[in-house]
């Protein structure tokens, strides 16, 4: 079992058929993706590794039922493909580009929101749930990094979560699903939003936490644990501890504002409210052994 996204999704692509688009839509049918269908204006009758393209969404789930969809589209576009996504009914939307504008950001939150709709992104490589299905860019080759396993896996930072997630791997366990949140500003689907789902999945025994300074979204899930929303073990990692004040470090989201977002307050803040925090990256592997050899 996975959360979000599994062998049995009907997926759409918009943007199938540009360079990036048509490269990973064939990874993504070779991993188990169900690629379904691709939207891109003005190629409709051609197809990508076998996939028919449309000229628009509402033409696509017209003729083929889809329930979710992947965008490979510039930041500019985003919110117009979003849109377009959500009135066709797709409850399901994964966005990969970073810099959409924060204007745009809001209203696409709250247009997600009043859909009733999880939009994971912007500026993320996505979601896999491991051995099944991904919707966006992973090396899934990399076997000591994409194994399947009992770990879901929440982040904000793509460079860091191979990384992380291969201390995973090595410590003996594997990942469930892994979501990247984004790391844009305004990250349309957050932390807290996803932790009810790993909280629920049977095959999920622990999660793992790869956050960064800026924000509030790790200090949104010590609220949950307090809360008991989220029962299960819970392992961080976050990155930015020595990053100056005001500074942005790599993400448009990762900056430290009005005094708060700092690691050290993300980091109090989740350890009071009982989950563990590894100071480095290969001791998120032995803080898992800690608490579950015995159990997996």
């Amino acid at each position: 079992m996975s959360i979000i996204l599994d062998q049995s999704t009907r997926v759409l692509v918009q943007g199938i058929t540009g360079k990036e688009g048509s490269f990973w839509t064939k990874h993504m049918i070779d991993y188990g993706t169900n690629v379904v269908a691709g939207v891109t204006p003005g190629r409709e009758g051609q197809n990508v590794a076998g996939v028919p393209v449309f000229h628009t969404v509402k033409r696509a789930v017209r003729n083929i039922p889809v329930e979710a969809s992947l965008l490979f589209v510039p930041p500019r576009f985003a919110k117009e493909a979003l849109f377009e996504a959500l009135e066709a009914g797709i409850k399901k939307v994964v966005i990969l580009c970073d810099g959409i504008p924060l204007h745009d950001a809001i209203q696409m939150r709250k247009a997600a929101i009043s859909a009733g709709a999880m939009v994971i992104g912007g500026n993320t490589s996505g979601i896999i749930s491991m051995g099944q299905a991904m919707m966006g860019f992973f090396p899934y080759w990399l076997e000591r990094v994409y194994k399947p396993g009992r770990i879901g896996i929440m982040t904000r930072s793509g460079s860091l979560t191979n990384e992380i997630t291969a201390e995973v791997v090595r410590a003996g366990f594997g990942a469930s699903s892994l979501i990247g949140i984004g790391g844009d500003p305004v990250p349309l689907t957050r932390f807290a939003e996803v932790l009810p789902l790993f909280e629920e999945d049977p095959n999920t025994d622990a999660v793992v936490l790869i956050g960064e300074l800026g924000g509030t979204m790790e200090e949104e899930v010590a609220e949950a644990i307090e809360n008991k929303i989220f029962t299960k073990p819970l392992v961080a990692f976050l990155g930015g501890r020595t990053a100056p004040k005001g500074k942005k470090m790599g993400h448009a989201g990762a900056i430290i504002t009005a005094g708060k977002g700092t690691v050290k307050d993300k980091m109090i803040a989740l350890k009071n409210a009982g989950a563990l925090v590894a100071e480095r990256p290969r001791q998120v592997g032995t803080l898992l052994e800690s608490i579950l050899a015995s159990k997996i």
